[in-house]
């Protein structure tokens, strides 16, 4: 139909033991925001990089202006005017913005480039859509709502009229979530065609006009957002009814498992405390919440109490054991747990294979090694039951390389490790990033479990839904300091904002 600027007709993608797209129907309308839903492994980024030109499909095929194209690759896709923000950004981290702006479409005279008129160009667009940005400052010195506007005005300045947006809001503050979809629906109100991979319903509901469904690499339906709840769109994702509310007991708090007295952790670059004098205590069975907008010192609290860095002044204890200089396994054989921020550097072991990297923490015990030597059975036995426990999807069972698995099944790798530990205190970091509400669900069940048996919690997350539904205890952190101790039952989203801004404050503790 002329109606459609894009459409994929029976798309089918396999990968080793695995149909990763099964026949996937999908039609884009011009000017519209179009939702692809659908839980961890679905197929969502795979038809995406199909699109793009990343991967060829072993059937279907692709229409744009109702005539069929080749896609054989992401210039294909771009002399097309199709553009792609990643999920994890594809940007080099020693150039400019502007340098990853223009790289590959770079003017030259002479043999030299001619940044002149590129660079007027590119402040042009970002006055246009709101995308503020600082054309000479370096990457790796940026936020990641900053690279994400960078990598959307990569695909402005090729002038892309289709684009394609992979999970863009797994990585951002509430704040720039908000900002993401004014500059959505402005680029909408402009003509531009957008495809745009979630799983957060509450976004789809903000800001898409249509949503196609897929499940288990199967297209499960298309519906107009406006009319359809969420309840109804996540049981088109999942397959069943799932409860999007957090069934919390009451439960009264036992002993301190952690207590952190006067921590400081100062900032090498800058010589200012990231961390400044902060002291506070986790109980057995209760979820103690550290909230705050990215970048407020959160990151080096957790690296400090989990071994990664060494604080510079303080102390901390996990159930009267002193853990202040203590290496990362003892912290371990102490009973910490921790669910990582990044899982790429600090929670997996990419090119190991599935079963190594759910023994990481405890291969060296007797169970999995005699005399220096693993014992693959039991590696594997144990393994396998994880990922039943916890529906790992994988194509090839333990055997899985974990950099091929999607980000959601990989988080879920992590959170069966930990959990199954039996910690005494359980350190998650954001813990539902990249996950669809199915398995959002589960993380959530499978806390208040830990919970239940008496397990102390320090939550840190960005998600205030997350926040208010989870948490007994919320602790807002702003520029290093702990501003208030609030209880869940009794604050507004507006009050936690002005305290996660720093608009407004008070003791903690």
């Amino acid at each position: 139909m002329d109606d459609y600027i894009i459409e994929m007709r029976g798309i089918t993608k396999k990968f080793p033991g695995i149909i990763a797209n099964d026949e996937i129907n999908l039609q884009l309308k011009r000017g519209e925001i179009h939702a692809l839903l659908g839980e961890n492994g679905a197929g969502k980024s795979t038809l995406m990089s199909v699109l793009f030109g990343l991967y060829q499909p072993e059937a279907g095929e692709i229409l744009k202006n109702g005539k069929t194209v080749r896609i054989s690759g992401p210039n294909d896709a771009t002399r097309l005017g199709i553009g792609m923000v990643h999920q994890h950004f594809k940007l080099v981290h020693n150039f400019t913005v502007l340098e990853n702006i223009i790289l590959g479409v770079e003017t030259v005279k002479n043999g030299l480039l001619s940044m002149a008129g590129a660079r007027n160009q590119v402040m042009d667009i970002s006055r246009k859509y709101g995308l503020d940005i600082n054309p000479d400052a370096y990457i790796q010195d940026i936020t990641v709502g900053m690279q994400q506007k960078t990598e959307i005005l990569k695909m402005l300045y090729r002038e892309n009229e289709i684009l394609i947006f992979d999970e863009p809001t797994a990585v951002l503050t509430p704040q720039e979530i908000d900002d993401l979809m004014k500059i959505m629906r402005g680029l909408a109100a402009e003509g531009k065609s957008i495809l745009f991979i979630t799983h957060k319903l509450n976004e789809i509901k903000a800001v898409a006009d249509r949503c196609t469904v897929l499940r288990k690499g199967k297209y499960i339906g298309m519906v107009d957002v406006a009319p359809t709840t969420k309840e109804e769109l996540s049981e088109m994702m999942v397959g069943r009814k799932v409860s999007l509310n957090v069934d919390k007991p009451e439960r009264e708090p036992g002993k301190t498992v952690l207590d952190v007295k006067g921590l400081i952790v100062k900032n090498k670059a800058t010589g200012k405390n990231s961390v400044d004098d902060v002291t506070f205590q986790v109980r057995e069975g209760e979820i103690v919440c550290v909230a705050g907008i990215d970048g407020n010192g959160q990151s080096d609290l957790i690296y400090a109490l989990t071994g990664l860095i060494r604080l510079d002044a303080g102390s901390a204890l996990i159930g009267g054991t002193d853990i202040t200089n203590a290496s990362v396994r003892k912290r371990g054989l102490a009973g910490m747990a921790h669910i990582p921020e990044d899982r790429h550097k600090h929670g997996l072991v990419l090119d190991y294979p599935l079963a190594y990297n759910l023994v990481l923490q405890r291969y060296f015990e007797p169970k999995f090694q005699h005399g220096g030597f693993l014992r693959y059975n039991e590696i594997y036995s144990y393994s396998k039951t994880l990922i039943d426990r916890f529906d790992i999807r994988s194509g090839q069972g333990v055997n899985t390389i974990a950099r091929s698995m999607s980000g959601g099944n990989q988080q879920k790798v992590i959170i069966a490790r930990e959990i199954d530990r039996a910690p005494k205190l359980l350190i998650a970091v954001q813990p539902t990033r990249g996950l669809d509400v199915g398995a959002i669900e589960y993380i959530h069940s499978q806390l208040i479990a830990e919970r239940g048996k008496g397990t102390g919690i320090l939550l840190v997350s960005l998600e205030l839904d997350e926040v208010l539904s989870v948490s007994d205890r919320i602790l807002v952190i702003y520029e290093g300091q702990l501003v208030a101790e609030l209880n869940p039952n009794e604050v507004s989203y507006q009050e936690i904002g002005l305290y996660m801004s720093g608009s407004k404050r008070r003791a903690a503790g």
